[in-house]
């Protein structure tokens, strides 16, 4: 199978390479911005790559939803498989490359969207099929776990440990969609869209690491616990819950054992019970290995991730339930019913009772429109 790449960057340049040494595989050419071809393989317009018969299949690594969207459907209408690691594009269109995908009786795979080197949503493909998956969750966002790690085993300040990602290529220039919880949020849309036929689309809860401090983390390590950021998603009548926050945990949960860049994913399933998988989820190669490995299973025969059933929904986070840790100003601490109470001087550190997940989210959103510096993480 002859491929070509759209877009010469982090991850094209992996999958351009690995492209060379995969068996079943042929690099074709890669499609760069105007100005920028400097080599005889590599060509300024999607034509060219669309008019050669001789290619059969596409890697996008451009990013962002266009012109992605209409570059990967002018791709399936001429008749070539289209692969993507471009998890943006697909939690905001990929119901739709799906069907025309599925019209054509070609491949849309997407499993290096989420996950990075862990075959995770391939994984979800085939339970989905044979089982009833109950729950998708883990630590789907490597550079805040590596940041995180950091902070809490090296003592590095959040500044510190956010350069030290980028140095090693596990955080982008512009980090706002990792520490924000975004990029991890997208991924937990995929993974429910896989595993139960339904993207959630609106209704989502999101919390990343951006606020917080060293005295958070020492803080965390008084009280013998860990802060990772975890995803979760399982059906809520007709719709799904779906969020990412930042969770402390107790030293015995296995996500305190994922260190550095490593991504823990795992899901539930009625039969199957609970399943893991570990590895790298940033860098080139880990995602690049990704992008091979969906194009190794359209070679295998292997066509969608989403099946016809696939729709968009709005998540309902009101019924989960978490007790949460917060830091706030003293004059808010009052909001919530704390199970513990810890002031030092105008800041307080409380525990609250079980509180939603869509309460707390829009509770903190009201305080931080008003000004305040809160920091919350759920109590696993």
């Amino acid at each position: 199978m002859k491929v070509a790449v759209l877009g010469f960057g982090v991850v094209g340049v992996g999958i351009w390479e690995m492209l060379g040494q995969a068996e079943n595989l042929e690099q074709g050419p890669v499609l760069v911005r105007p100005g920028k071809k400097d080599a005889p393989w590599k060509v300024e317009t999607l034509d060219e790559i669309l008019a050669d018969p001789s290619i059969d299949a596409v890697a996008e690594a451009m990013g962002g939803v266009e012109p992605a969207f209409s570059y990967g459907m002018r791709v399936l209408r001429a008749g070539k498989h289209f692969i993507t690691a471009n998890k943006a594009l697909v939690a905001a269109r990929g119901i739709e490359l799906s069907a025309l995908a599925r019209e054509r009786g070609l491949a849309f795979l997407f499993g290096a969207a989420c996950g990075g080197a862990l075959p995770y949503l391939q994984q979800l493909c085939l339970a989905h099929r044979g089982d009833r998956v109950l729950r998708v969750s883990g630590i789907l966002n490597s550079t805040t776990n590596y940041i995180l790690d950091a902070m809490q085993r090296r003592n590095m300040e959040y500044c510190d440990a956010l350069k030290d990602a980028q140095a090693l290529g596990y955080a982008e220039c512009d980090p706002t969609a990792d520490v924000s919880g975004l990029d991890a949020l997208r991924k937990i849309m995929l993974a429910c869209a896989v595993a139960f036929d339904r993207l959630p689309a609106d209704g989502l809860c999101c919390e990343g690491i951006d606020r917080l401090t060293a005295a958070d983390v020492t803080d965390f390590k008084r009280r013998g616990l860990t802060c990772r950021l975890l995803v979760s998603g399982e059906p809520v009548g007709d719709t799904v819950s779906a969020y990412a926050e930042p969770v402390l945990l107790p030293p015995d949960r296995e996500e305190c054992a994922v260190l550095d860049n490593f991504n823990l994913a795992r899901f539930d399933a009625e039969r199957m019970g609970r399943m893991a998988l570990l590895g790298q989820g940033a860098g080139r190669y880990p995602t690049a290995g990704g992008v091979i490995r969906d194009l190794q299973w359209a070679v295998l025969g292997g066509r969608q991730m989403l099946s016809p059933a696939c729709v968009k929904v709005t998540a309902d986070n009101s019924r989960v339930r978490h007790r949460y840790y917060l830091r706030l100003p003293r004059a808010l601490a009052d909001r919530f019913t704390p199970e513990e109470y810890v002031l030092c001087g105008d800041t307080a550190r409380i525990v609250t009772e079980p509180v939603s997940v869509a309460e707390m989210h829009a509770a903190v959103r009201e305080m931080r429109e008003a000004g305040a510096d809160v920091f919350f993480a759920a109590m696993a």
